[in-house]
């Protein structure tokens, strides 16, 4: 299941994963463009990438966002999501 995280200003949607049981969590990154999407996944806690469409610039901001908020994502992938941490 993949939970909610972010909405960015241009409709960019940051969705995570559960923890899986070896450990890791997938993040999953997409911005609607005209015809589709541009994409990108990102497994923490070992931040390794795959991408499609972004410029360089664009994952370097990307994977700043996510190595700030790793903590914070980590945390929720065992929570059930931010919106159930928040209820908690």
């Amino acid at each position: 299941m993949m939970y909610p995280y972010m909405t960015l200003n241009d409709n960019t949607e940051i969705t995570h994963s559960e923890m899986y049981p070896d450990g890791r969590v997938k993040v999953y990154i997409e911005t609607p463009i005209l015809n589709g999407f541009h994409d990108a996944t990102c497994w923490l806690p070992d931040y390794s990438w795959e991408f499609h469409g972004y410029s360089e610039a664009e994952m370097n901001y990307f994977k700043k966002l996510i190595r700030d908020n790793a903590h914070l994502i980590l945390e929720f992938s065992q929570e059930g999501g931010v919106l159930n941490a928040a209820n908690s």
